[in-house]
Parts: C-alpha cells; structure tokens; sequence
C-alpha cells in the first residue's frame, strides 16, 4: 500500500513541477520577496516598511499570475502600486512587479494585433511612474533614463523569446507537414507496387494456365497411344503448377506486408529477369510450340526493374503466340547504345475469333511496363503476323 501511494505520488510530480501556475507562482513570490527586501532598507526612506507597504508590494507583484488571461491589466495594476510605493516616500528600489509584466506583454501574442492600443497604455504607464519617481527623488534624468533602460531591455527580451517560440512552432509545423509528405509518398509508392505485383500476377498465371492447358491436352491425347508422353506432359503440368504457386506466394506475400523491415524486404527474391529466357523458351517448347531467339549487339547487364520488364513482355507475347497464333514465334533482342529493342513475332490466326485485337490485360500490362521505364510498346496485325515491339532505355539505371 506504501509503495502504491509512492509511485502515485512520483507519478504525479512531473507534472506538477511542470505546470505553468506553478511557474507563475515562484515568479511572483520571487518578485515580492525581493520588492519586500529593498522596502525593508532604511537609507534615505522617509517612510519604513509597514503593513501597507506589504500590501502594495503584493499588488506589485501578485497580480502576475493573471497574465495569460489580461496582460495589459495586469501590467497596469503593478505599475500603480510601484508608482504609489514611490509617492508615499517607501525605499526606492527596481520595480520588479511591473518589469516582469511588461516582459509578459512583450511575450503575449495577442501584443501584434492590438500594438496600437498596447503603446498608448506603456507610454501612459511610464510617464506615471517616471514621474511619480522623479518627484520623489527630486530629480528627472536618473529616472527616465533607468526606466528606458529597465522597461526597454524588458521589452526586448520578451518580444526575442517571442519571436524564438515562433520559430520554434514553425520548424515543427513544417517537421510535420514533411512526415505527412513522407507518409502521402510511402502510400503512394505502396500503390504502385501493389499495382506492379497484380500485373506480374497476371502475367505468371495466365502463362501457367496457357502451358498447362497444352499439356493438359498432349496428355489427353497421349494417355493410350504414348503414356510415356502422357506422363511427361503430367509432370510438366506439376513442375509449371509448382513454379507458378512458389511464385503467387511471393507476390501475395508482397502484398499481405505492410512496413516489412528492410531484412525481410531484402529476404524476397525478385521476380526472373533475362536470366531466365532460356527456361522460358524451353517451357514453350515443351508445350509444342516452336521458338527461335535472336540476340544482336552487345548484351550488358540491364537494372533490375528494366530485366523484369523485359522477361514479363517477352512472357506474355510468347503467351499471346502460344494462345492465338499459328506458327514458330521468332524473338528478338536487340543491345543498343541508348535502349534495348525487343521484337516478338509469329503467324496470326485468320480466324476473326482468334485474332488478337491488343485491348487485353495483357497487353495493356506490357504497354504500362514500357511507359513505367520511359520507353514504348506497339502491339498489331502486320500482313499475316502479329508483331510485339518494344524500345526500352536504358537509362540511368542501366549499367554498362
């Protein structure tokens, strides 16, 4: 029970120790300790320090507490009890109640809209207590001078710390106006790969699907004549369904995190680049169609979303070909200076239902990938073929 009425007791001194009224307080007791101090000095008084003199010292300076609500109030209740302080004759000594106030004033930002009435009342204010001083020194120079110096530095230094704390509150608007760019940012990045991992999804599944729907039906046909065949076809079907579900789970993986750590970002491979086009080709060729590839100029290592957009065209035109065309699809590749030209062609069915009219998915998959990079992609009948061309630059991800 002690230790529980401790730890409550801990738990809320922070915040009692931090409380701007409690701050206010020690200010002001500070500022009526010091004004009873220079009271209470005998010197050249003609008055000592009796109960009225504690009571104009508190009027000096309690009212400090006020100021958040009425600043300018309360700057002129401590300067009348300093200037009555100094009528009746009590020890002269620095207005420490009305100094404190008006450095209030110079820190309150309701000072900028209302400046004009704020000057009328200081200059109103220290005219009264320069010249109740004056009149009870006998002299005007020391107190106007000491009252410009006190009231300005004052001044001064309040509208300073003013001007900080603006600061101060603009660099923490704009820190957060920049995580809510940030954020805006990731979100939208979030998007675009989302949108890239549907279109890679696309593309790997109605590559599978194409490949085992023509092994699917060799091993129909097969299943009596040649079951050897019959059950090549089948484990193709099994090593395409195997390679096309390890594939899905990557991309839904990609899909189902959200803010992964940059270790398991790292942990998932990308998806096959050029790399792979020989495995690609052979897939085909397994599934009875025929594919001839050529490679001209120079071939150089390509930046990792150019390889994947290169392998995700070439997959899906030779997916097209399988689907709707009727002859051997001829690739070609092509090293430039600047860019990487892919050509994929082959015969095109005459029949009007088997024609490819380049407003599928995927085609217009291919078309975004291109454009993503900064290249094109033309897709059409020419004569009795059915062309894919893409130019894809280079640049400044490409390495040479």
């Amino acid at each position: 029970m002690k230790s529980e009425s401790t730890s409550r007791v801990t738990a809320q001194t922070p915040r009692f120790a931090h409380s701007p009224r409690v701050g206010d307080l020690i200010v002001a007791v500070i500022a009526f300790a010091l004004t009873l101090a220079f009271l209470g000095q005998a010197g050249s008084a003609s008055r000592s320090l009796d109960l009225l003199g504690v009571v104009l010292a508190a009027l000096a300076c309690f009212p400090l507490l006020a100021h958040r609500r009425a600043p300018l109030l309360v700057l002129a209740t401590t300067t009348a009890a300093s200037a009555t302080i100094n009528g009746l004759g009590y020890a002269l000594g620095p207005p420490f109640g009305p100094t404190i106030a008006l450095f209030y004033v110079a820190l309150d930002e309701r000072t900028r809209t209302r400046l004009r009435q704020t000057t009328i009342v200081l200059l109103g204010l220290f005219a009264l207590h320069v010249t109740v001083t004056a009149i009870t020194r006998g002299s005007t120079g020391v107190p106007i001078l000491s009252g410009i110096i006190i009231w300005g530095g004052a001044w001064i230094v309040g509208d300073q710390l003013r001007q900080r704390r603006l600061r101060l509150a603009d660099l923490e608007e704009r820190a957060r106006r920049a995580e809510r760019d940030l954020e805006r940012e990731r979100r939208l990045a979030a998007a675009e790969e989302r949108t890239r991992i549907a279109r890679d999804l696309h593309d790997s599944v109605a590559h599978a699907i194409n490949v085992i729907l023509v092994q699917a039906g060799a091993a129909r046909l097969l299943r009596r004549r040649e079951p050897d065949g019959a059950e090549l076809a089948l484990a193709r079907i099994e090593d395409v369904a195997r390679e096309t579900i390890g594939e899905i789970d990557q991309l839904i993986r990609g899909l189902r995190e959200n803010g992964m750590s940059p270790s398991v970002a790292n942990a998932i491979e990308l998806p096959t680049g050029l790399a792979a086009l020989q495995t690609l080709a052979e897939r085909h060729r397994a599934a009875g169609q025929e594919i001839r590839i050529t490679i001209a100029g120079h071939p150089r290592s390509l930046a990792p979303g150019l390889d994947q957009a290169v392998y995700r065209i070439l997959q899906e035109s030779l997916t097209n070909a399988a689907r709707h065309g009727s002859g051997p699809a001829e690739v070609t590749i092509t090293y430039g200076d600047d860019e990487l030209e892919l050509s994929v062609s082959n015969p095109a069915q005459t029949a009007p239902s088997g024609e490819p009219t380049g407003a599928g998915h995927g085609l217009l998959g291919m078309r975004e990938r291109a454009a993503l990079l900064g290249g094109s992609l033309h897709a059409g009948r020419h004569d009795a073929a059915f062309r894919v061309d893409a130019h894809l630059p280079y640049g400044a991800r490409g390495e040479s």
